[in-house]
């Protein structure tokens, strides 16, 4: 089976360059999550053209297409080809890149999108980081929240403490999540990983593989 991947590098072959520095000054990954807001505003703070003004608190880039009944709560940055679709929840804190799709009645709050994410239909993604060619299945959420209250602990090789009360899940590049799944928090899912649907997620996955069921796993052949 593949190692556990829990940084940056490891998980995504690229990032937008006006993201880059934050990821790189991470050790691990879900690092990046309470500085969602600080990153969020210091690229609307550092704009020079890049990005045109929708209104205060919010930049979009070109060709950019939101449905009149999406809501966007700034603060927000959205990239260069993105479609937002009717009834879509955009909460504030909020980072999608270029190529992006979120979908009707879905739900973004702290969090960052890199490129070509799709988040379609009825999707939840809360304190989470969504990897380039990612997808969400119709229905899967990023649970951000444990029922105690606690601070999360990721489970992989060992157990790592956060020391974050609210943490959705970090999906790696082109991870590909079934319909209705909900990933509890603390989900680490690595790059080129299918979660299979209905499936409940728990701890990191390893990339390259198959989650068929919260404990079971399998590496992708022929690759």
């Amino acid at each position: 089976m593949s190692k556990y991947c829990l940084k940056a590098n490891e998980l995504f072959d690229s990032i937008p360059k006006n993201v880059e520095r934050y990821f790189v000054e991470t050790d691990f990954v879900w690092e990046i999550l309470p500085k969602i807001k600080e990153i969020v505003a210091q690229i609307i703070k550092e704009n020079n053209g890049e990005y045109e003004i929708l209104f205060d608190g919010v930049l979009i880039g070109k060709n950019v297409k939101i449905a009149e009944s999406a809501t966007i709560i700034p603060p927000a940055i959205i990239g260069n080809d993105v479609e937002i679709r009717p009834g879509a929840y955009i909460r504030g804190n909020v980072y999608i890149g270029d190529k992006c799709v979120i979908g009707n009645s879905s739900e973004l709050k702290n969090c960052i999108l890199l490129t070509h994410v799709q988040v379609p239909h009825y999707n939840y993604v809360g304190d989470s980081v969504l990897g380039n060619n990612s997808h969400m299945g119709a229905g899967s959420i990023c649970s951000n929240l444990k029922s105690d209250g606690k601070n999360v602990v990721v489970h992989a090789e060992k157990d790592y403490q956060t020391y974050l009360r609210k943490f959705g899940a970090i999906l790696g590049d082109y991870a590909d999540v079934g319909c209705g799944s909900v990933l509890n928090p603390g989900t680490i899912i690595g790059k080129h990983t299918q979660v299979y649907p209905l499936t409940m997620t728990r701890g990191a996955y390893p990339e390259n593989s198959i989650v068929k069921s919260t404990y079971t796993v399998v590496k992708k052949e022929n690759l």
